[in-house]
């Protein structure tokens, strides 16, 4: 049997083939983070309290990142955090029975900061809350914000970044691939189907 390229069958198999496209390149990534810094600065009105957490896994390494670029341009300290919300997650019985829990390292007191949080993309929502729950037990901040690299939307829960670097709509069958240097050897943003490689 012949399929013309209108056929619709023709048409969802191609579309489900679809090559992945890069987002954000190594260049647009520098500028997009350093974008985000003065951001982060402007919005926090400048560097006072200012801690900045990242989301284990590549929210740590972007965290890092805005850190050094701030701390360049304002000639400052930046107090950093890592957070591993694997025992906050909701779904945490679905993980297994031995999760691996990476290292969650804060100030001993989060009391009377401003909290940055740091992720590489936001979908759900619900790794900011299971976030915001683990930094409810360091203290009370006065403020916290969320910064994210890519908002892909498809949110489940009522959580909005403060900051994002880029806002793409994705479809669900469509994942966002963030690749940084210090894990993955190479800086890019990819958008690719869910069941590719």
């Amino acid at each position: 049997m012949f399929f013309g390229t209108c056929d619709p069958f023709v048409v969802a198999y191609i579309a489900r083939m679809s090559k992945p496209t890069t987002l954000l390149d190594a260049r647009a990534m520098d500028r997009t983070l350093r974008r985000m810094a003065d951001e982060i600065v402007e919005l926090n009105g400048g560097t006072d309290d200012l801690v900045i957490v990242g989301i284990e896994r590549r929210g740590v390494q972007l965290a890092e990142r805005l850190v050094r670029l701030i701390e360049a341009q304002e000639n400052v300290i930046v107090t950093r955090g890592a957070l591993d919300i694997t025992l906050y997650r909701d779904d945490l019985q679905t993980v297994g029975p031995r999760p691996v829990v990476g290292r969650t390292q804060l100030p001993l007191t989060l009391d009377g900061k401003r909290v940055v949080i740091v992720d590489d993309v936001l979908y759900t929502g619900r790794t900011i809350r299971a976030a915001l729950d683990e930094l409810a037990d360091f203290g009370r901040p006065s403020r916290i914000a969320l910064v994210v690299l890519v908002d892909r939307g498809g949110r489940e829960l009522p959580i909005h970044a403060d900051i994002v670097g880029r806002t793409v709509e994705v479809s669900p069958d469509q994942r966002v691939d963030v690749f940084i240097s210090e894990v993955d050897e190479r800086d890019a943003v990819i958008l690719a189907d869910r069941d590719a490689a």
